[in-house]
């Protein structure tokens, strides 16, 4: 099993739709989604995926030319069936333009780390070579038209599908970039391991790591108020898709298999030329509910699945989907966090104790519940909050300390620590202090 999950935006174009098998019941469908979205086994492997604005290095504000990034991406020589990097990092390109870099799934954190940073330096030295910068924000720093580029079935039934409910959808495809880190679901059985209470923990974890690592404040270029203005995007689109399956206490087999259901259907793949467009509210469980030769097939499942947005979604491991894209080589912190509290059974339950505070503000699914909006307004400014994540990066420094092999990353996420979380300042107050000074400048 590979931890990268299949790509939603390849770079060949959109397959087309299968042919016509079984047609799925309500029973059927929701065993197959329980089944197959939390593989079980001892965790320990971590991938990471991580998103890209491309700017002109000379004019930033200025986005490029589709035809230099062709060009950066075809000095890569990557096969159109199979575009991966030499260590196995898939390369895709999102609907806005960004690009994305998702590793393959390494044994630990430590080989993550080097694989990734080998890949990474390879993608940026081919962008480099057409006068092209990776950057790493949660949302477009300047303002730039929004625009679809990327014009498959696919994308242009999500621009409408969205578009029914105002401009979120729009935002979220063509400004936001993240940071996902991927890991194992987990055992059966009871305890750190099992899947259970890694599915809880990562829910707890989500507010602070949007905390943590806001880097998105500005908006067409200026301030929104919030620190992650991408986390607050994510809260206004449908409901149906970006929440998190309620009551993450229960068996998260059973709240996805519901949550699946339940979600409004984003598109229908159909064969060229006709569209991929969804009957306007349309759930998968109505769809399920209709005559047999009317209803989706299996495969009209599994990809229904790759439409879903939640802040943690279990593709057969659980991929941690809040994190703000980050500057530079920052996705190490919260790739270190992550791992380290997950991988590590003491670790695990001093960050569950560190979060307990905030229990009672997470009820409510994210992204809407309060902790979560408290995380994307004030972020670590907020003493709850801030304490928190202080409690996590302590029990994942210990952690990394215990396994003798990850002093770099542990070196780096004290420094993030220091630098940023124990003064109540995240990554979005350096971007804000220099929208500050820039306002300030004399003409």
């Amino acid at each position: 099993m590979n931890l990268v999950r299949p790509s939603s935006s390849p770079l060949d174009n959109e397959p087309q739709a299968p042919p016509t098998v079984t047609p799925l019941t309500e029973n059927s469908a929701e065993v197959y989604v329980a089944s197959t979205c939390f593989k079980i086994g001892p965790p320990g492997r971590v991938g990471v995926e991580l998103e890209w604005f491309v700017h002109d290095a000379q004019q930033p504000h200025r986005a490029p030319s589709p035809d230099r990034v062709d060009a950066a991406l075809a000095a890569l020589h990557l096969s159109p069936d199979r575009p991966l990097l030499p260590l196995g990092s898939r390369i895709t390109r999102e609907p806005g333009g960004q690009v994305e870099l998702s590793s393959p799934a390494a044994a630990d954190l430590a080989d993550c780390l080097a694989t990734t940073a080998q890949e990474l330096d390879t993608l940026r030295a081919a962008f480099t070579a057409q006068g092209l910068t990776l950057a790493g924000y949660g949302t477009e720093l300047h303002p730039r038209p929004r625009q679809v580029t990327l014009r498959q079935p696919r994308y242009l039934a999500m621009e409408e599908y969205f578009g029914r409910s105002g401009p979120w959808g729009k935002i979220m495809m063509c400004a936001t970039a993240s940071t996902q880190v991927c890991l194992d679901s987990g055992t059966d059985r009871p305890g750190s391991a099992g899947f259970r209470e890694r599915w809880l923990l990562a829910h707890r974890l989500g507010p602070v790591l949007v905390a943590a690592f806001a880097n998105s404040p500005l908006l067409d270029g200026r301030p929104t108020g919030y620190r992650s203005t991408r986390q607050a995007v994510w809260s206004r689109m449908d409901p149906s898709r970006t929440l998190a399956p309620t009551a993450p206490e229960c068996d998260p087999r059973e709240a996805w298999a519901r949550y699946v259901l339940d979600a409004q259907v984003l598109c229908v793949r159909r064969p060229a030329p006709a569209p991929w467009s969804a009957p306007a509210g349309l759930t998968f469980r109505a769809w399920l509910r209709r005559p047999p030769a009317e209803r989706p097939t299996l495969a009209d499942l599994e990809y229904h699945l790759t439409t879903l947005f939640p802040p943690v979604r279990p593709r057969g491991y659980l991929e941690l989907r809040m994190i703000d894209a980050q500057p530079g080589d920052g996705w190490v912190a919260p790739a270190a966090l992550t791992a380290a509290l997950f991988a590590d059974h003491r670790a695990t339950e001093a960050a569950l104790e560190a979060l307990e505070p905030l229990a009672s503000a997470v009820t409510e699914p994210g992204p809407r519940g309060p902790a979560w909006t408290r995380a994307a307004t004030r972020a670590v400014a907020d003493p709850l909050l801030r304490r928190a994540a202080l409690g996590c990066f302590a029990a994942a420094d210990a952690a990394l300390g215990r396994t003798g092999r990850d002093e770099p990353a542990r070196a780096t996420l004290a420094e993030f620590a220091d630098r940023y979380t124990a003064r109540g300042r995240c990554p979005a107050d350096d971007l804000l202090d220099g929208a500050a000074r820039q306002e300030d400048a004399p003409c």
